[in-house]
């Protein structure tokens, strides 16, 4: 109890320097300009670190560490992706997409093609993005409070819902550019620190510690370990093993008493209680890999584990290009010559905080394997230090990581609340300032209802999926749009209906397939090797077939997107005046 307390102090913490923060940035938070844009004067230093503090969610700061310690190298491929995407963002898209003169991705659908259908099958996909990412991060936060407090997932959940929507509400991109940016510094200090001191632990350690990960054998419990299963697995036994079982089952294998259990897969009910002795071989979930030896080899799966990889690569690294959550801060930039230093400043940034989680996945493989048994492996980097340290260094420690945890979440969060309700303001309102504070609402509410009820799933699963849609819809709109000519509003629309809807089909089977390996199965949990593609090509097609609709004034459009800042032919849209109005017309408002 003594180490939740320490947890709970950390996210105490945490929580008031945020509010604190978002107040103090909101002072000056007067125009719509400033909520929506910060007036796009945001420097390129501060920029990318909110960038960073946003970009890196609970899937970066729990989930890759989850799945390293349940599937190895294999999970390695997630921050590969999610960097390496920066890349691509930064050669091909940041300056041409902010010297569009747009602030949101329905307004460069717009400029680009002078189509309000366009505009609002946009505006749509924007939503429906943001709150299929922001589901995970408020599961995250269910998971992250239940664990470090014992305060129910539903209580973690509407408390982090609530302390976004306040801080968005005060101040808009204003407040919540100097919260991120915060905390992205607090999530690589909380990060790195206890990494390093951990390693030095680790390293202190018997020789059967650190060789543990060597040799091919499941995972052990080093001392005698009672796990409790909190929601239904299915347990994988490679190696027999005595266990002892409360409220076991009334039939089956796993019933109470002390059973032998033989090699094979065994379902375990909510509730159950196992007690393993001290050098017990680890049963794992279904979806873990069993033997260190496979745990350490990539690409063990056959063809569907390659083809899941590919499609997982394709959706992080195509992906990052179409979140509007993270585009919406390059429009922030007072130019497309800062908006590129600022990607270049965010893949240092990145490239620097990914090599931690992966530590912590490693060790927790040698001190937390009883995460094995019940599934709940995002919760390795909250548990590792008091498993490590049994005094109040790793209470310490543990109050550090947690208070990571919890900004990590809060930060994408905020980016994702405000990326939404940005939207909502100025597409489905008005625009004005009291536009913007109805739909912070509205976009809080709703994800936070699917977050109590919907099945949860691993975290970075859940977030890959997200990437597997933005890449899926808004990539081939933004590359086809800022570098081909022939670009159609009939091919753009067709291109986001075809993506959305191929990737929206396979969310209910991918849950009702659980861990199948079968190749369909994997397709239908991450989809992107086919929905990319099949999504660019119906753009080309449809715009080929109306090649006469293509608009008259795409060489001017072109021209702005792609000419020097310093020939100042950039023309930003005037969102302190949009508004006054009553936005009764709309169409043209980007033709200047």
């Amino acid at each position: 109890m003594e180490w939740n307390v320490w947890a709970l102090g950390g996210i105490v913490v945490l929580g008031v320097a945020t509010c604190t923060l978002a107040l103090w940035g909101s002072r000056t938070a007067r125009t719509t300009s400033d909520f929506l844009v910060a007036r796009r004067w945001v420097g390129s230093e501060r920029n990318a670190a909110a960038i960073s503090g946003e970009y890196l969610s609970a899937a970066s700061f729990l989930g890759i560490a989850g799945l390293v310690l349940k599937d190895g190298v294999d999970a390695l491929w997630y921050p590969i992706g999610f960097t390496a995407g920066y890349l691509a963002l930064m050669l091909f898209v940041a300056a041409p997409l902010r010297r569009s003169g747009a602030y949101t991705l329905p307004d460069f659908a717009e400029a680009r093609l002078n189509s309000s259908r366009l505009r609002r099958v946009a505006t749509v996909l924007v939503v429906v993005l943001g709150w299929l990412y922001l589901v995970p991060q408020l599961q995250a936060a269910g998971v992250t409070l239940a664990t470090v407090t014992g305060m129910g997932y539903s209580g973690g959940v509407v408390v982090v819902a609530v302390i976004v929507f306040l801080g968005v509400l005060g101040g808009g991109v204003r407040a919540v550019t100097l919260v991120q940016a915060f905390q992205y510094w607090v999530k690589l200090f909380a990060i790195t620190v206890p990494a390093f001191a951990l390693c030095v632990v680790f390293l202190g350690d018997d020789a059967l510690y650190r060789n543990g990960l060597t040799e091919p054998a499941p995972p052990v419990f080093e001392r005698a370990t009672t796990v409790r299963i909190e929601t239904a697995v299915e347990l994988r036994v490679t190696d027999p093993v005595w266990v002892r079982v409360t409220n076991g089952a009334d039939h089956g294998v796993l019933q109470d008493g002390a059973v032998y259990v033989r090699p094979g897969v065994y379902p375990a009910h909510a509730g159950t209680e196992l007690r393993f002795p001290a050098g017990s071989p680890v049963p794992v979930v279904a979806d873990a890999e069993p033997s260190n030896a496979s745990w350490a080899r990539p690409e063990h799966g056959g063809a569907s584990g390659l083809l899941e990889t590919y499609s997982l690569i394709m959706a992080t690294f195509l992906g990052t290009m179409g979140l509007p959550h993270v585009l919406v801060r390059f429009y922030t930039n007072p130019s497309g010559y800062h908006a590129r230093r600022t990607t270049l400043f965010v893949l240092g940034m990145l490239g620097v905080f990914y090599l931690f989680p992966t530590i912590f996945g490693m060790l927790s493989r040698l001190y937390t394997p009883r995460l094995l048994v019940t599934g709940h492996t995002d919760a390795a980097v909250l548990l590792l230090p008091g498993a490590m340290l049994h005094n109040w260094v790793g209470g310490l420690l543990g109050a550090i990581t947690a208070a990571g945890a919890f900004a990590a979440f809060l930060s994408t969060s905020f980016g994702l609340v405000m990326s939404v309700t940005g939207v909502l303001s100025s597409d489905v309102l008005p625009g004005q300032v009291r536009d913007f504070r109805v739909t912070v609402a509205v976009a809080s509410v709703v994800p936070t209802l699917l977050a109590l009820v919907l099945v949860e799933r691993d975290i970075s699963e859940t977030v890959g999926l997200a990437f597997a849609m933005a890449a899926s819809t808004f990539f081939p709109l933004l590359v086809l749009g800022i570098w081909w000519r022939g670009l159609t509003a009939a091919g753009a629309v067709s291109g986001l209906l075809t993506g959305s809807a191929l990737v929206l089909s396979t969310l209910a089977p991918g849950l009702l397939l659980g861990d199948s390996t079968s190749w369909w199965a994997v397709l239908l949990r991450q989809p992107a090797v086919v929905t990319v593609p099949v999504a660019f090509l119906v753009t080309v097609l449809v715009s080929r077939a109306t090649r006469g609709q293509v608009p008259a004034d795409v060489s001017r459009v072109m021209l702005r997107m792609h000419a020097p800042d310093r020939l100042g032919f950039i023309r930003d849209r005037a969102v302190e005046r949009f508004g006054q109005t009553g936005g009764a017309d709309r169409r043209g408002r980007h033709r200047r």
